[in-house]
């Protein structure tokens, strides 16, 4: 068996030609299209590591600045009120006005809490503790003692107190 003699005919050589020149320019537009988009997506990886790279500067930036203020306000922040209450008043029958100079008369005495740092009064708690507990009180001609029920420490100190026969 023996190949046909087709490359001696011109039209053939002519379409073989053809074909090998056709695929030679195909490759030819194949590679520059591929090498214009490798270059696109090149840019565009670029311009996104850049922009990655200028937003985790900017990020570590506000983070930084961010724990700065937190840091700064929880120095700053202060007792602004003192809250007292005597929960257990109605037990012995005590009028309010008692009761209510009986606040008063403790918050006088823990007054100078107002405008601190709320590090320092938690760390005072004890010797507040034992200032309340220290007073007695004299109502309608009987004396009664305080006891600190619950305290709570932030920017308004609450304490609830209780009363009892000394």
């Amino acid at each position: 068996m023996r190949i046909p003699p087709l490359y001696r005919k011109p039209g053939w050589q002519r379409f073989f030609a053809g074909t090998a020149v056709g695929g030679v320019i195909s490759w030819c537009i194949f590679l520059y299209i591929y090498g214009v988009w490798q270059e696109e997506n090149t840019e565009l990886i670029r311009k996104q590591e850049q922009t990655i790279v200028d937003l985790n500067n900017e990020k570590r930036i506000w983070q930084e600045e961010y724990k700065e203020i937190n840091r700064r306000n929880i120095e700053k922040l202060t007792v602004q009120k003192i809250n007292i209450k005597i929960t257990n008043a109605e037990k012995y029958k005590l009028d309010s006005l008692s009761i209510l100079e009986t606040e008063d008369s403790v918050h006088d005495d823990i007054s100078m809490m107002l405008a601190k740092d709320i590090d320092t009064v938690y760390k005072s708690k004890d010797l507040l503790k034992k200032i309340i507990e220290n007073k007695k009180v004299k109502i309608n001609d009987k004396r009664y003692k305080l006891k600190v029920k619950e305290m709570v420490i932030y920017t308004n100190l609450t304490i609830q107190l209780e009363i009892d026969f000394d």
